[in-house]
């Protein structure tokens, strides 16, 4: 009986050591966008994600900000080579780069972030982000006192316009007669990473009339929320919860969960459920969503959240639907 308890002691513990390397067996990596792994908004949710995974198992991961498109490439690859996997490619423009290099280590997995890559070896991640900028442009119209209102993009591409209709909708919901100044920063991905000009962009809408001034634009929103903080206005965060950098004067913040995102893939391939395929992340989901805290409770009224809420309620069920311009190009609101 001793030598049977012992054996089967003995099986149980090989049995939690090959579950442990199971769980440990990955060696995870991101490749951020040109914004900058710091830019306090997209890059960065990503970070976050990345980092809470981190402290939860102790297992590291390798990241790299590259700063032109030939080094996305180069980095991808470095790290397949390395045997990095699940890599985490940020952002629409890795595509390209991502359906070459995924192509050549058809065993390693890649998940990509606002974009889909159709290969049997990358899970992609994408938003509904017309559903959360619904809410914001909702919130924005409740909040505004001059009727005018203001949305800044970063680099102009069919999925900022999605964010820029979605708000729209929003504000039309909550004031049918209000007027939304819409400016776009650029057209190359140096857009994401122009506070100086958002800041300018912002401050025209503001002599304009608006006072609510909504940005999806990267690090160039840094300067939006200044130049709208600085004028005694509001300014609405993207991405990540931005409440708190001009603290008072940033109604909210659109949340746009890659720090979900990124956690969830590595977490599945520790976990032995990573799937490859579509993955897409709506106000059901918890993928998007507006941040209420500290910072902003006070430009938040009772009647404002109760708006909110039966909107977020009404869009999950279809009561309301909210068009999303990428699916024709056009925002007719």
């Amino acid at each position: 009986m001793r030598l049977k308890s012992l054996a089967l002691a003995l099986a149980g513990v090989a049995l939690s050591a090959v579950a442990a390397m199971a769980q440990t067996a990955i060696k995870p990596a991101v490749v951020y966008d040109k914004g900058g792994k710091f830019d306090k908004s997209f890059n960065e949710g990503v970070f976050i994600g990345a980092d809470r995974f981190k402290q939860e198992t102790g297992v590291e991961f390798r990241d790299f900000e590259p700063t032109n498109d030939a080094q996305i490439e180069q980095a991808l690859r470095r790290f397949a080579r390395d045997g990095n996997s699940p890599i985490i490619a940020v952002g629409f423009s890795q595509a390209t780069a991502l359906q070459k290099v995924a192509a050549e280590f058809p065993d390693l997995k890649f998940t990509i972030i606002d974009m889909v890559v159709d290969l049997p070896n990358v899970q992609s991640v994408v938003f509904k982000e017309h559903e959360g900028s619904y809410l914001v442009g909702l919130l924005a119209g409740l909040a505004s006192k001059t009727n005018k209102v203001g949305f800044v993009g970063g680099m102009d591409i069919p999925l900022i316009r999605k964010f820029a209709c979605g708000y729209v909708q929003g504000v039309k919901a909550a004031k049918k007669d209000a007027e939304i100044f819409q400016n776009m920063t650029g057209s190359t991905p140096a857009a994401w990473n122009d506070p100086v000009k958002g800041g300018e962009l912002a401050k025209s809408q503001i002599d304009r009339g608006a006072d609510v001034i909504y940005h999806a634009a990267g690090g160039t929103g840094i300067g939006v929320l200044r130049a709208a903080a600085d004028a005694g206005k509001l300014g609405i965060g993207v991405d990540s919860n931005q409440n708190s950098l001009q603290p008072g004067k940033v109604l909210t913040s659109m949340l746009k969960r890659v720090d979900v995102a990124a956690y969830n893939s590595f977490k599945a391939a520790r976990d032995g459920g990573w799937k490859p395929g579509i993955q897409v992340l709506g106000l059901k989901e918890d993928g998007v969503a507006w941040a209420l805290d500290d910072a902003n409770k006070s430009l938040i009224t009772d009647e404002m959240k109760a708006a909110a809420d039966k909107a977020k309620a009404e869009i999950i069920s279809g009561t309301i639907k909210v068009h999303d311009y990428m699916s024709d190009s056009k925002c007719t609101m």
